[in-house]
């Protein structure tokens, strides 16, 4: 085993941030290619013959990536792909082989290897391999640093989820901030949407700019085109000054606008016209202006029915939505329940100075029976009113407002402890409350429109009838 110095002497914070790499092959040869190429690509590199010495450099220290050999000389790669994941958690592993094949490469994959690469191989593709581990591990710190401010700024929404909707969501969000293009956010009132505008714009390349946000329906229409594009002294009674809009605030930045459904349709036009060129004029005043700012919209109204019932412009709603994201509601994401409640509470219990509470049987079912039409941000609330009722370190379902303590349930999420007839109850329930009829809800289960009704009539039966 050898450990070679970059040829170049570094600085200490670039050799922080230097990938670490393990290079596993049984062949000298490949190894001392591997190392100068990997080298020259400003990384850090230790090299291993086998299993054993490369236990040995994981008990020294941790990597970033490795290069694994398939076929060791008494080994397989492939049964020793997991151990080295198991002994460095987080590790990025690139399986080389002049004996590929497509099962072999699927095989590798599903053990966990992130890469697979055929020999011979050029320094060019080594480069590339380190590039993408390196903007993979940018994008994990981002995404942390983003996940701290949003725990200091909104602790009620978390990055990680058990949800697949919200995994799908973000997941959406994420490749829509590395493209410059406008983002429309769906979701009921309390969903999330402002937070995760702010996720959007943290893991763009515009994070360095200022992020302004413009809340729809508070301002009449003079005041909101004022607010937007700014206004020359003497446009409007009070308009003492010359004030720029917030369009000029968000230059180089990313521009928010929360409830755009309630835009009105005189200011539609102005708005459109932005967002095709850029191009935009102050109240009062005849100079056509420009400004670089990424817009992104949310709203909590039915938008497609806005725009067919004549209220929202067809052509402004396309351009908002060259990505369309839906945040599902609470009720449909019960999976997080859990841990959006615990991060609620320390983030409560710091500004109230106390201990985090604990949570008896009977509060935490009541969190689950309810169906939550004020979704995270009524969570919110409920659990400050609970910590300020509560009489010790212990919420009680007492301390829950009425219509959530008294709420029938449970509320039933995939992987919970539930019979499968809960679940089944569970999800036809939610099916029909989407589903324009009961005929329409019957084809979407794949099944019969008389079993359906069956079902729901016996659901409908008091107990005991």
């Amino acid at each position: 085993m050898t450990q070679e110095p970059a040829k170049n002497t570094e600085s200490g914070e670039r050799a922080a941030a230097a990938l670490r790499v393990l290079v596993i092959d049984d062949e000298r040869n490949i190894r001392s290619t591997l190392e100068l190429c990997l080298q020259s690509a400003g990384c850090l590199v230790v090299t291993a013959d086998g299993s054993r010495s490369a236990y040995m450099a994981l008990e020294r220290e941790s990597f970033d990536l490795a290069f694994l050999d398939l076929r060791l000389e008494t080994e397989s790669g492939l049964d020793l792909l997991p151990e080295l994941i198991s002994r460095c958690p987080g590790l990025d592993v690139v399986m080389i082989t002049a004996y590929g094949t497509i099962d072999t490469a699927v095989e590798a994959i599903r053990r966990g290897a992130r890469d697979f690469l055929a020999k011979p191989f050029t320094p060019a593709q080594i480069r590339h391999v380190v590039e993408r581990v390196r903007e993979h591990r940018a994008l994990e710190q981002r995404v942390g640093r983003l996940q701290a401010q949003l725990d200091e700024a909104a602790p009620t929404i978390k990055l990680e989820t058990r949800s697949p909707l919200m995994q799908g969501s973000l997941e959406l969000a994420k490749k829509a901030a590395a493209h410059d293009v406008s983002v429309l956010l769906l979701g009921e009132s309390g969903t999330g949407k402002g937070v995760m505008a702010q996720t959007i714009h943290q893991l763009s390349a515009r994070r360095e700019g200022p992020f302004v946000v413009v809340n729809c329906p508070t301002l009449s229409e003079e005041l909101l085109a004022s607010e937007l594009f700014g206004h020359a002294k003497g446009a409007f009674t009070g308009a003492v000054r010359d004030q720029a809009g917030r369009v000029e605030s968000a230059d180089g930045g990313t521009l928010f606008l929360d409830e755009i459904g309630e835009i009105p349709t005189s200011l539609q036009a102005k708005l459109l016209r932005f967002l095709q060129d850029k191009r935009f004029e102050r109240l009062g005043e005849g100079q056509t202006r420009t400004a670089d700012v990424r817009v992104l919209a949310a709203t909590n109204r039915k938008i497609e029915e806005e725009v067919r019932a004549g209220r929202f412009r067809e052509d402004l709603y396309y351009r908002l939505n060259t990505v369309e994201i839906p945040l599902p509601p609470l009720r449909d994401r019960l999976e997080d329940l859990a841990s959006l409640t615990q991060g609620i509470l320390e983030t409560l219990a710091r500004g109230m100075r106390r201990r985090v509470p604990t949570l008896t049987t009977e509060f935490r079912q009541g969190l689950l029976a309810y169906h939550w039409p004020g979704n995270v941000r009524e969570l919110h609330n409920a659990l400050e009113r609970a910590m300020i009722f509560a009489s010790g370190d212990e919420l009680r379902a007492d301390a829950l407002p009425h219509r959530i303590a008294g709420a029938s349930g449970p509320g039933v999420f995939l992987g919970g402890e539930f019979t499968l007839e809960q679940i089944e109850r569970a999800h036809i329930e939610r099916v029909m409350v989407h589903a324009p009829s009961l005929e329409e809800a019957a084809r979407i289960l794949a099944i019969d429109s008389s079993t359906l009704y069956r079902k729901r009539k016996k659901w409908e039966e008091p107990e005991g009838s």
